[in-house]
């Protein structure tokens, strides 16, 4: 069955990493503690040997030397026999060690120390057995500086004993360690896998759109503190973009019933841009055709071929970059740098730029508004507002009573400035009054071409009053016709 709670996981998991430990103390006991004590024991004989060699050396008295030989043995279990170089016993701590030392046998030689041309002085240790008593011992064997034979050995079967003792007690420290580690692990596995459980379930509620259940953030500063803290914060996150996702969804389906007169708006679009092209193009072409067959050789002709070219050039260029702002004002895309600004001075402005056009036209101008009046708006826009406006009331201004004249207007009403500019003429009728704000739309169905309009102006107006929510429109008076559109005085915002 496998596995699937991740308590039981760690839990298991961290008893195995115990039981591996324990398992491989018993083991390095068993086959290496034995070793590594009979390692120990060889170099504590070294070191006896060593010292007592030193007693010899340093000239120390017969009684000195008998009485540490003694505490040496005493000390470390040894039996030590030392001998002069004619076999008479000087010393022994065991006289059984005497007594049995022709009843040997050599088992195994560990190591000898000492050359070929120096075995008298030779250091050896092996391994014996005592044949009387069936014991097996380790034995170093050494000559001192004096001549001296000396002789120690310790039993093997209390290394053994130790190393028995010593495993019967490890046996014993592993059970109560796999016992008392078994109930630390289960508190230890169950305090760390319960935030993790619970970040678990607070998932899977997130998983059913469910919000409703937070992670309970503790005193400590770890990693599944700062996940649950994650947590929450995603929760948080997604609960409200779900929500505006809804309230997206029912303006977006309010937006799919208006698709499909969306769509018919886009074809007329498209049906209106093909119209005002073909002609410039029509033209364009013809007269290039011209200049390469040279049907005309003279060079006012030529000249005369190419402006018309460039004439039209210009305007297909013009009507190119009024379609791409207008789209831009329609579909929000275009940023307004909105700033405070004298309307009255960019209104003189846009009459200055205008002179020839209206003094060609014989028009007299009337703009009486002499003190500064400030409005809060994008000035770039707002002087394309009135140019359309300016140049629109030039186009169609006629003579009426013996005056031809546009006035210019401001009226200042609470928080909002209007601007009106009227020009003498006729009328527009009812219908036209609505169509004129639509792109392309020429109250003059032949949509003659002298006058250089595009049909663009007035949706550009349209767009940007739409932009700042402010009222424009055109009413008709006595005697001609006035078009309008409010400013705010200050930031709306």
């Amino acid at each position: 069955m496998k596995v699937k709670s991740i308590r039981i996981k760690l839990f298991l998991t961290l008893v195995a990493v115990v039981l591996t430990i324990v398992a491989f103390l018993i083991i390095a006991n068993n086959f290496m503690l034995e070793t590594y004590y009979l390692y120990s024991k060889q170099k504590t004989l070294i070191e006896t040997y060593q010292k007592i060699n030193s007693f010899y050396i340093n000239g120390m008295d017969d009684a000195s030397i008998e009485l540490e030989l003694q505490k040496i043995a005493f000390n470390n279990g040894f039996d030590i026999i030392i001998k002069t170089d004619t076999n008479t016993s000087i010393f022994t701590s065991n006289k059984d060690f005497l007594s049995n030392m022709n009843t040997i046998t050599e088992i195994e030689r560990i190591f000898t120390i000492g050359t070929p041309s120096d075995l008298d002085k030779s250091v050896q240790i092996r391994t014996i057995k005592d044949n009387q008593t069936g014991i097996n011992f380790i034995l170093l064997s050494a000559t001192l500086e004096n001549n001296y034979n000396l002789y120690i050995r310790m039993p093997v079967s209390s290394i053994r004993e130790n190393v028995k003792i010593f495993n019967q007690f490890l046996y014993i420290i592993g059970g109560i360690t796999i016992v008392i580690g078994g109930i630390a692990l289960s508190i230890i596995t169950q305090k760390f896998t319960r935030p993790i459980v619970e970040l678990n379930d607070i998932a899977k509620r997130m998983a059913r759109l469910d919000f409703s259940k937070k992670y309970r953030i503790t005193d400590t500063n770890d990693e599944i503190n700062d996940l649950g803290r994650s947590m929450n914060t995603v929760s948080e996150k997604l609960e409200k973009t779900i929500m505006e996702l809804k309230e997206s969804n029912i303006e977006l389906e309010k937006d799919i019933e208006e698709k499909s007169k969306i769509d018919e708006m886009r074809k007329q679009f498209i049906s209106d841009v093909s119209h005002e092209l073909k002609t410039p193009i029509a033209l364009i072409q013809g007269y290039a055709e011209g200049l390469v067959e040279n049907v005309n050789s003279d060079e006012e002709s030529k000249k005369m071929y190419a402006e018309v070219i460039l004439d039209e050039a210009n305007k297909m260029d013009t009507l190119v970059k009024q379609l791409l702002e207008l789209m831009k004002l329609e579909y929000g895309n275009r940023q307004f740098n909105n700033t405070k600004f004298d309307i009255c001075e960019l209104i003189k402005e846009v009459i200055k730029k205008s002179k020839v056009m209206y003094e060609e036209k014989g028009i007299q101008i009337v703009f009486e508004q002499k003190e500064p009046v400030e409005v809060f708006a994008d000035d770039f826009y707002i002087e394309q507002v009135v140019t359309n406006y300016f140049t629109n009331a030039i186009k169609h201004t006629l003579e009426v009573n013996g005056q031809k004249q546009i006035r210019i207007g401001i009226e200042e009403k609470d928080e909002k400035v209007r601007v009106s500019v009227f020009n003498t003429g006729n009328n527009i009728d009812k219908e036209d009054i609505v169509r004129i704000w639509n792109r392309f739309y020429k109250i003059d169905s032949s949509r003659n071409r002298e006058d250089g309009g595009t049909g663009i102006g007035l949706s550009l107006v349209k767009a940007i009053m739409n932009n700042y929510g402010n009222d424009f429109g055109a009413l008709n008076k006595e005697n001609g016709v006035e078009f309008y559109f409010e400013l705010d005085k200050r930031s709306t915002e």
